[in-house]
């Protein structure tokens, strides 16, 4: 059984600020797209600047989940997967195939660090695992750090230029045979943040301006904009302009309203432009 529009979400949900699940599941709905969910944890809040947060792991009550609906014969269409942890991560890779019809479209942000480090709690035998399951995506969305995880590169805190990044992004599509990658978050030396996008017989990249601050969840905000713009019908080239343009826009919201930045940016007031795209 497989339901037209039906969108597979799998990441963990935080009580309190609008990261990974909570930015994803209204944000594919809003698109016009019905999503389903299969939380990999329950966090009480995310993990920036909140103090010591409770973490429930889920991954044995996916494994339930996934057997129900395989007594359903329940199969998806389109799947997202986006931060997994050390527990989920093999229960996805060991049911994929029963999760997913054999034409869907896969949309993995291989969530594993940034800014040159691995995220806490992992390590790299997490890496190794998430190389085994990037191979199965249509489209991965991996920031510079994650990309250099995956490839087993030196980490280097400097600026790229526009043709390192697209080396980058070329290296990652041609090891892993992923057909379509999208590199995010990329420092570029003319201090712009960039967006380099690699598929077949085609390359891009889009450019903003460098915001100060950091703002939690927008990584996530964006995956799920452009993964949602593409499955109606945008081409990936398209669909991440106006997700960076999305994102871009949340934040000045943000900036400009001077509130508490731990509990995520303003991005559902951007929701009547982003569907007048469509």
């Amino acid at each position: 059984m497989t339901l037209p529009n039906q969108v597979l979400i799998s990441q963990d949900l935080s009580c309190v600020g609008q990261v990974s699940l909570g930015v994803a599941l209204p944000i594919v709905a809003a698109l016009g797209l019905q999503p389903a969910i299969l939380p990999t944890a329950l966090l009480s809040t995310h993990t920036g600047g909140f103090g010591a947060n409770t973490y429930l792991d889920l991954s044995q009550e996916m494994q339930a989940i996934i057997a129900h609906w395989r007594t359903l014969k329940l199969k998806f269409t389109a799947l997202y997967f986006g931060y997994l942890g050390t527990a989920a991560l093999p229960v996805v890779t060991q049911n994929l195939a029963h999760l997913a019809t054999k034409d869907a479209k896969i949309l993995i942000d291989p969530v594993m660090g940034d800014n040159g480090q691995l995220y806490h709690g992992f390590d790299h035998t997490y890496v190794e695992a998430m190389r085994q399951l990037v191979p199965h995506a249509t489209v991965i969305t991996p920031n510079v750090t994650e990309a250099r995880l995956l490839l087993a590169q030196p980490q280097d805190s400097r600026p790229l230029t526009l043709a390192t990044a697209l080396e980058l992004a070329t290296a990652v599509s041609v090891k892993f045979g992923v057909a379509n990658v999208i590199l995010t978050g990329i420092p570029l030396v003319d201090g712009q943040n960039g967006v380099v996008g690699v598929t077949v017989g085609q390359t891009w990249n889009w450019q903003t301006p460098q915001l100060p601050g950091h703002y939690f969840g927008t990584g996530d905000i964006f995956a799920s904009v452009c993964f949602g713009l593409w499955l109606r019908g945008l081409s990936l080239a398209t669909a991440s302009q106006q997700a960076i343009r999305f994102v871009q826009q949340a934040i000045k919201r943000t900036a400009t309203a001077a509130t508490d930045i731990r509990f995520g940016v303003d991005y559902a007031a951007g929701f009547n432009q982003l569907l007048a795209s469509l």
